[in-house]
């Protein structure tokens, strides 16, 4: 913490330890740390690591790496490349001890005199000595020390270009349709069938105009703002506790005249419960107020490594570090929004019993005790508002044309993947297809059976059922490409399906004779059925979750009504208002608001989480809505339609 403090805001710090960097190694997220912590990091979760071969960013979590089994682990985090932007601006009293890069990978520690601009590698007298007799690399830029930690400049002048970290190839080609550049092996590996790759250097400066690389810097420095906001009120907070359990004592004294022993007694435990209450406080606002500073440090390095780029830099690297930077920024809110919503305000008071009269021939046990209650959670205004506050707009509507198709179609399923893809349920003609973050189709798979709905179960998997067949099909979406995982039979004809987290599912489906259940599915058997409850006559059911994962939400069509049931399966009440015509699909947002689509009422019911209508949405829904999908980091849904060309139609909370 002290280290969180010291700092000024123009020296980029490590997210891990908090200080000044020492041999800053990037990965390829743009996030950087030091050489010693990114080992040490890698070193607490070996066991973890040896097994994916790989490790996870410690701030975004994004994979990063993919070492070979004879690489041990211990030299994992020297592999990425050493950040020389964030060494050039790192200021010269953290960097004079800097020593050669050539001859600290054999185990010795000469302190470093030159830069060679072309390996990006720190020298001593004699390795610079030998590297300028080498054939290959006498006519290499060379730096000394100080003009390379003295001026920034220097260092964008030769790193002209970024290198494809897997290939080692220049980066010359943008992907619109995966917003990413790419160099000629990645493309002819990944993106050949995208449907719009771009010579950078052709595009740069239209691409640097749309990236506006001086809102990202604001929204980073915003971010920091907010979780500042954050470790202040929790400071507050705690030092505002200890007075009120020093307090407490003074408020026993009071009443001592009247219970003289046993107060003393319960002066006793009100002190040392309270002492114990307040350590315990006091360590995890010091272990929150640390992760928010690791958070708030590698935000500042993300807008320093931004504002440093953006003002020396050449427009490739402008470009380049802005569109990874700004990918960085939903992370960073969801991080925020996650510390002010699960975070409560302790305070402390004593409760004494009503037995005041007959005080002295009680215990301390009898009198009171010491309770700990939670205050309200913390909001920030503009970060976010309330989803129940936002109106509705439609952006787009896509048309999905897949050559072959019959000509009647149904999308009856929908759902949103990592990196904005979507994946659709085409009953009709017994097949899903996968649209990339344009919403073009990039691939399709065909079932055997008639697939109902979809549920997204991990980063690369989804669920689909298949009511003909009482199966649920998981499918891998690795790379884009469709593939069979496995196969899960029910005890009946299931149709909706929806994510219960950490792989399970529920699944609602059709038990016979007018009957209709929901379960969970874990590990691949049922373990909890819902009461059965009755339809007039057969329907489909579609089922969504609470983001909490306590309750279960189902559309009855031919009740024209939405039931809610808890995990243990009892219904907790009905909503069927006389405007909800044919309830089909339904979906949940980030703030547990609930949206059911009437399909023959053409239009969209937005509740709260018990049930109490807040808006009914009809400007912009199409004729028959079906099926609904919520992507809750953007606040933007996306629902399907029933026609004999349906479309997808995107809708955003503003």
């Amino acid at each position: 913490m002290e280290a969180a403090i010291t700092h000024t805001e123009d020296e980029p710090t490590c997210p891990i330890c908090l200080g000044l960097f020492n041999v800053p190694r990037q990965l390829p997220c743009a996030h950087t740390f030091c050489q010693s912590c990114l080992q040490s990091y890698i070193t607490s979760k070996a066991t973890e690591h040896e097994k994916k071969r790989c490790i996870e960013c410690p701030v975004c979590r994004k994979t990063a790496g993919h070492f070979t089994q004879n690489k041990p682990t211990s030299e994992w985090a020297s592999s990425f490349p050493i950040d020389t932007v964030i060494q050039c601006i790192i200021p010269t009293k953290s960097k004079v001890d800097r020593v050669c890069d050539a001859c600290c990978s054999d185990g010795s520690s000469v302190t470093a005199t030159g830069f060679c601009a072309v390996c990006e590698e720190a020298m001593c007298d004699n390795c610079l000595s030998v590297h300028r007799k080498q054939k290959m690399s006498k006519a290499h830029s060379i730096l000394t020390m100080e003009e390379l930690l003295n001026n920034p400049q220097n260092v964008m002048k030769f790193a002209e270009g970024f290198t494809c970290l897997d290939h080692e190839d220049d980066l010359k080609l943008y992907c619109n349709d995966h917003k990413i550049a790419c160099c000629g092996i990645c493309y002819f590996e990944s993106h050949s069938n995208c449907s719009k790759v771009i010579k950078l250097k052709d595009e740069l400066p239209a691409l640097l105009r749309e990236t506006k690389t001086s809102e990202i810097i604001e929204e980073l420095k915003k971010l920091q703002t907010h979780l500042k906001t954050f470790i202040d009120v929790k400071e507050s907070n705690n030092k505002a506790l200890e007075s009120q359990v020093n307090g407490l004592t003074d408020q026993i004294r009071e009443v001592r005249t009247r219970i003289n022993t046993a107060l003393d007694e319960l002066e006793m435990k009100v002190k040392t419960e309270g002492k114990r209450i307040h350590k315990e406080a006091a360590i995890r606002t010091q272990t929150e107020n640390h992760q928010c500073w690791s958070l708030i440090h590698a935000i500042r390095n993300s807008q320093l490594l931004c504002e440093t780029v953006h003002k020396y830099g050449i427009d490739l690297q402008k470009f380049l570090t802005a569109e990874k930077i700004k990918s960085q920024l939903p992370l960073y809110y969801s991080q925020v929004r996650e510390k002010y919503e699960r975070t409560d305000m302790l305070t402390v008071q004593v409760k004494f019993t009503p037995l005041l009269e007959s005080i002295i021939s009680l215990s301390s046990s009898d009198i009171g005790k010491l309770v700990t209650m939670n205050g309200s959670t913390l909001s920030i205004p503009g970060l976010r508002k309330p989803t129940k506050e936002c109106h509705v707009e439609k952006v787009e509507t896509f048309d999905v044309n897949i050559s072959g198709n019959s000509d009647t179609t149904c999308y009856s399923g929908i759902t949103i993947l990592p990196r904005d893809r979507v994946m659709l349920v085409d009953s009709y003609n017994g097949q899903c297809i996968l649209l990339n973050n344009s919403h073009q189709v990039v691939t399709t798979y065909k079932l055997t059976g008639h697939p109902y709905d979809i549920c997204v179960v991990g980063d690369e998997e989804v669920a689909v059922s298949v009511y003909n067949q009482n199966t649920i099909h998981i499918l891998s979406v690795r790379d884009d490409v469709i593939r069979p995982v496995r196969t899960i039979a029910t005890k009946y004809k299931c149709f909706g399906i929806a994510a219960a987290g950490n792989g399970e599912m529920v699944v609602v489906g059709d038990c016979g004779n007018n009957k209709y259940c929901w379960s969970l599915i874990r590990d691949g058997r049922e373990v909890n059925y819902s009461d059965q409850y009755y339809s007039s006559s057969r329907c489909i059911n579609c089922i969504a979750m609470n983001n909490s994962k306590t309750r279960v939400y189902v559309t009855v069509p031919n009740a024209n009504s939405l039931q809610c049931f808890n995990m243990e399966g009892k219904k907790q009440y009905t909503y069927s208002p006389d405007n909800l015509k044919y309830p089909l699909g339904v979906a949940v947002d980030r703030d547990d608001n609930i949206y059911v689509v009437g399909y023959n009422s053409h239009n969209i019911h937005q509740l709260s989480p018990e049930g109490c209508i807040l808006q009914v949405i009809t400007t912009g829904v199409p004729q028959n809505p079906r099926a609904i999908s919520f992507e809750n980091s953007t606040d933007t849904f996306i629902i399907t339609n029933s026609s004999d060309k349906p479309k997808l139609y995107i809708y955003q909370l503003k």
